[in-house]
Formats: structure tokens, sequence, C-alpha cells
């Protein structure tokens, strides 16, 4: 091994490099189409290409980047329909989840989701979008993996990815903000056993969502990456 590989090998891992990308993608930075060029980004994380193509294989299977044979790896291009059965799923399972918590939450799930609202308030009064991303999609996965089973925690970790996505293609507004008041109205239902106002408090957080995107043929576009990724 040369010293110029070994000492791309000490750079980010496929996690961090993955993360990177997709903060770039939710943050409107690198747009649908976009190529990602697997020598560029070793250049840019100071890896090799092997934990690069790693990173790209993970958000192919969250559905953020699409991996073409012989052409490479581009950022996914999510279609109308696609972002309409998103959020027709979102609604389906968020209403399940909402339905078992309001049955069994414990007083330490409720504190440990308010403590994560007020996060959320924190990096939206700061405007740390990249914080605002990641919290707002943690409050519903966190909201899923509370229920106690991975398959409704997977699949909701692959709807917030997606939704993501979705939200960087098609929202109208720049804020990324999903809403701590509309999270705390949730919580406040879960805390008082209230599984029907729960229901209708999510119900509501998600139309409020999918009303602020334009459902309109995605907007294809490139990026130069070390600027998108800086």
């Amino acid at each position: 091994m040369d010293q110029i590989t070994a000492e791309r090998g000490k750079g980010a891992n496929a996690a961090e490099i993955g993360e990177r990308i997709w903060l770039a993608i939710a943050e409107g930075r690198l747009r649908p189409g976009t190529r990602l060029k697997e020598e560029e980004l070793a250049e840019i994380f100071a890896v090799n290409r092997a934990r690069v193509r790693q990173a790209l294989a993970d958000l192919s299977r969250e559905g953020l980047v699409t991996i073409v044979p012989n052409r490479g790896a581009f950022v996914a291009a999510p279609s109308v329909e696609e972002a309409a059965d998103v959020f027709y799923a979102r609604h389906a399972i968020e209403r399940r989840v909402v339905e078992r918590l309001a049955a069994a939450i414990t007083p330490a799930a409720v504190a440990e989701l308010r403590e994560l609202i007020a996060e959320e308030r924190r990096a939206s009064a700061d405007s740390n979008i990249p914080d605002v991303i990641r919290l707002s999609g943690r409050f519903h996965i966190r909201l899923a993996e509370l229920v106690g089973t991975d398959f409704l925690a997977t699949i909701m970790r692959d709807l917030v990815a997606r939704s993501s996505l979705i939200t960087a293609v098609y929202r109208d507004t720049a804020h990324f903000n999903c809403g701590p008041d509309e999270h705390g109205a949730i919580v406040d239902c879960l805390a008082r056993g209230d599984g029907a106002g729960a229901v209708e408090a999510m119900g509501g957080h998600l139309a409020h969502l999918e009303s602020e995107l334009h459902l309109s043929p995605a907007r294809i576009g490139s990026a130069d990456l070390r600027s998108a990724l800086g």
C-alpha cells in the first residue's frame, strides 16, 4: 500500500460520508440527477474509492442514490407519483405507531421525546439547518422505535430518508423544520393516552408537510461536488 492510499484510509468512515452526502441532498445543495463521481468523492473525503463505494451503496439502499451499471451513482430523482406514495405510506404507518404508543408509552419515553423536541427548538432558533433536519427525522423514527418492533422502526427509517429527498426536491420554502409545535401536540396526546387525539395530530402534521410540496416534475440539475459537500 503506498503512502497516499494509507493516508486516505484514515479519513471519514462510510457512515460519515453517507451523512454528509445525505445532508447536502436534504439541504438542496445536491440536486436530483447529480452524478456522484467516486474518484472526486474520494478526494473530497480523503479516503479510498472502496469506502466511497460502500457509502453510496448504503445510500442506494435508502433510496437516496441510484446506481446505474456502467454509468455510476446519481442523486435519486423521485417522481411525483413516488412522492405521493411515500406520504400515503407515512399516513398509514405513523397512524399505527401513535395508536400503539398511546396505549403503552411510559413517562420516561415522554420525557425523552420532549427533550428531543426541545433540541429541535434550539436548532431552529439557531437556524442550524443540518440539526433541524436530523432532529425532525429523528423524532418520527424514535416514535416508531419506542413501539418496540423492528418492523415499524425499519419502515420509518426508510420513509424518513425518502421524505428528506422528496422535501429537498419539491418543497417551495427554504425551511426544513418539520414542526416542533406539531411534534409537541402529538406528544401531549400520547402522554394523556389519547390515541384518537394522537392520530388526529399526526394526520394534521403530515398533511401540513405534504401541503408545502409543489408536486410538479422534479428539477434535474448538477452541482459541483466539492462546493456542495464543503
